[in-house]
């Protein structure tokens, strides 16, 4: 079990170096950072290379923003099996839906509750 957690930790830490030197390295902003893991995360997931990631290191791959591309794929890839080209659009959506609309309420909500800093 610690090397579970172990390897949890390292594999997003990894995830987040690779993040961190792209801001601090390669000089690109949030959204591009945001984007490239975001792609990446959908290519791997594409490859079939980022479920056994999430098997050997469990909440450090699901957790890190990755882990949406591969939502995005594996949603587009099981729509479209049984709906074919309609499925590929309406999977994705359907599997990451509800951490979007999250995402808009607790946006909101903050925006309510917090003065932007000016």
């Amino acid at each position: 079990m610690i090397a579970m957690f172990f390897w949890s930790f390292v594999i997003g830490g990894i995830i987040c170096v690779i993040g961190q030197l792209m801001f601090d390295v390669a000089k690109l902003t949030p959204a591009h950072t945001l984007s490239f893991l975001v792609v990446a995360g959908a290519i791997l997931s594409g490859f079939g290379l980022y479920e056994p990631l999430i098997d050997f290191a469990g909440a450090g791959a699901t957790i890190p923003i990755t882990s949406f591309g591969n939502a995005l794929v594996n949603g587009a890839m099981q729509e479209s099996q049984e709906h074919g080209l309609v499925g590929v659009l309406t999977g994705m959506f359907e599997v990451t839906s509800s951490g979007i609309s999250a995402a808009i309420v607790f946006g909101f909500i903050g925006a309510l509750l917090f003065k932007p800093k000016g």
